[in-house]
């Protein structure tokens, strides 16, 4: 039991708080590219440098969640998994400089996404870790308050 506490909290909780983090950067260099207050080379520097990144702990956490026999969490994430394995094999997760302005209002909706289910990940998350410590505390809680009674 303690191991899920651990898992909760020292590698889900601080992999979605980055992706949701990362998710809300890039939506607000997005909008500042959209208010013409960064140069289209900037902003897709900016939001390109955090993508790589994303994807891999995306897949790790997925992994994780796998062998740890965590599997509604691990449904939960397979499916932005393999969105993002299927944009990176077809070369299409990256920004480019020059259709930056095409696609603007598409990533910027498609970040947003990203944002809101990184948020509803990271409630279920701290919620799990929540659940998981108190189960701790009543298990420890019942026995040594039975070897109280019982001394």
């Amino acid at each position: 039991m303690d191991l899920d506490l651990i898992f909760w909290l020292v590698i889900c909780f601080p992999l979605n708080v980055a992706f949701l983090v990362s998710s809300f950067y890039q939506v607000l260099t997005l909008s500042d590219l959209e208010a013409d207050f960064i140069n289209p080379y900037d902003a897709s520097s900016r939001i390109n440098y955090f993508i790589v990144p994303e994807f891999i702990g995306q897949g790790l956490l997925c992994a994780f969640c796998l062998f740890t026999g965590h599997w509604i969490m691990f449904l939960m994430t397979v499916p932005v998994t393999c969105y993002h394995v299927m944009l990176y094999m077809k070369r299409q997760h990256l920004i480019d400089v020059t259709e930056v302005f095409r696609v603007l209002n598409a990533e910027k909706k498609f970040r947003i996404a990203k944002l809101a289910y990184y948020l509803t990940i990271v409630i279920i998350t701290v919620f799990r870790f929540v659940c998981d410590a108190l189960k701790i505390a009543y298990a420890y809680l019942l026995c040594f308050g039975f070897y109280i009674l019982t001394a």
